[in-house]
């Protein structure tokens, strides 16, 4: 006898008055969706509707209605001290990463522009950094490359610190928006940065110069404190004309003749002998001590600030002419290649041969600012080398703006305003690039 077949329960419930089969409930609908499925997810919802939701507390609705750049940390409060400091900061370091860069660079050019006599021969050819560059390590050693550097650092990361944080402050206050950043007040902003950074450091340039003008042949002991001194007692320990300039003025004039040196640096120890010789007659006038002297002689210290007038003359085109250039720029070249790049995963999407992160963006626009600014400032910078160096050259006497100009446009014509331009470009594009870049990167970086 066959066992009995066993009763499998149905599928699904049906009514019990139901007596056709069409009546019951499938356990699928036509598309073949699980019905199943459906009551669960409906269970689900009603569920979810019925429980209380969670009230929003204040923080996250303010993280709900700020914006995406302050989520991510690329913005913040640029009136508070910690903004400040950390801007400051990353300007300091960015600034000491760049001029460590161009350190044998910026040594040779202030051998050009100040006419150092040992290296006047190599100024105005087409190798002539790389051939003083070789005499310097031949001569003095390659450490001899970054004499003076130590000064640098220490002058370079304030300037560098105040420049970008005063910047940063004059930007938020003069252009809050984005529709407000004209190009007036981009020079503006940018030149004022500059001249504040200067004024507060320049006393560490003047010392900085001095060390790098010196060599290794005529380098004297005492170093740092041996230039402060000299600093300090210019024009106030001997008169400028008095017999022991002159026969200082009469050993350069008889080196420079006996060294067969170029000239421009015969020209400059003649003009020295003559204004010496010309006190002895006191019918002819002379332009040797300036208005200025007695109020140097009362307050020593503004003798560390000797070519500083010209300084800011350079300084109002070279900083505004670099925040002007460097904003444009950038926004130009971020129309141009947006920050986002086309994702190598998403179908139909292609990724380009070439695309600029922000850091390429950043050099970019940093080395045409560098550019542009450094043709605009150099006859400043020119005049305003000489100047410092001018009681070294000139024992005793303090050189004015005007009197420097004139010497350099006797001696040199309008091309002695340009001496060393190249290495200037060598120079300070790289500079500029790379100072600029690092700066906005550390400011990525820590969220600012």
């Amino acid at each position: 006898m066959a066992a009995p077949r066993p009763q499998h329960p149905p599928l699904c419930e049906t009514d019990s008055a139901a007596s056709d089969p069409r009546d019951v409930q499938q356990p699928y609908d036509l598309k073949g969706k699980s019905r199943a499925y459906d009551h669960t997810q409906q269970a689900g919802l009603s569920i979810s509707s019925a429980a209380p939701s969670p009230r929003p507390t204040v923080a996250a609705a303010a993280a709900a209605a700020a914006p995406v750049s302050t989520l991510l940390g690329e913005t913040s409060d640029k009136t508070s001290w910690n903004y400040v400091l950390r801007s400051g900061f990353a300007g300091g370091i960015a600034g000491c990463v760049a001029k460590s860069a161009i350190a044998p660079l910026d040594r040779v050019k202030i051998l050009f522009q100040a006419q150092n006599p040992e290296f006047a021969k190599y100024s105005g050819r087409w190798l002539g950094v790389f051939q003083a560059g070789r005499d310097i390590v031949r001569s003095d050693g390659p450490s001899a490359l970054f004499q003076g550097h130590s000064a640098t650092l220490m002058r370079i990361f304030p300037y560098a610190a105040i420049k970008y944080m005063a910047y940063d402050k004059l930007h938020f206050y003069l252009m809050p928006t984005k529709q407000s950043e004209t190009s007036g007040r981009l020079f503006l902003a940018g030149s004022a940065s500059g001249v504040l950074s200067v004024f507060l450091t320049y006393p560490l340039e003047l010392i900085r110069v001095r060390l790098a003008f010196e060599t290794k042949r005529k380098r004297q002991k005492g170093g740092v404190r041996r230039i402060i001194r000299m600093i300090y007692s210019e024009g106030a320990t001997e008169a400028p004309f008095s017999s022991d300039a002159r026969r200082r003025a009469a050993r350069m004039a008889q080196t420079a003749q006996q060294a067969n040196l170029s000239t421009a640096a015969t020209s400059a120890s003649a003009s020295a002998l003559g204004s010496a010789l010309r006190a002895t007659d006191p019918n002819v006038p002379s332009a040797a001590v300036p208005a200025g002297n007695r109020l140097l002689a009362q307050y020593p210290v503004l003798k560390f600030y000797r070519g500083f007038s010209v300084t800011v003359m350079g300084m109002i085109p070279y900083a505004g002419t670099s925040f002007l250039v460097f904003g444009r720029c950038k926004t130009m070249l971020q129309d141009l290649f947006p920050p986002s790049e086309p994702a190598a995963d998403v179908p139909g999407s292609r990724r380009r041969w070439f695309w600029p992160s922000k850091t390429v963006v950043d050099l970019s626009a940093g080395a045409l600012a560098g550019a542009l600014s450094q043709t605009a400032a150099y006859p400043f910078e020119v005049i305003r080398r000489r100047q410092q160096v001018g009681g070294i050259i000139r024992p005793g006497a303090m050189l004015g703006m005007g009197e420097t100009a004139a010497w350099i446009y006797k001696t040199s014509g309008w091309r002695g305003f340009y001496v060393g331009l190249s290495i200037g470009f060598l120079k300070v594009v790289p500079m500029t690039s790379i100072s600029f870049a690092v700066w906005l990167g550390m400011k990525r970086q820590m969220g600012i």
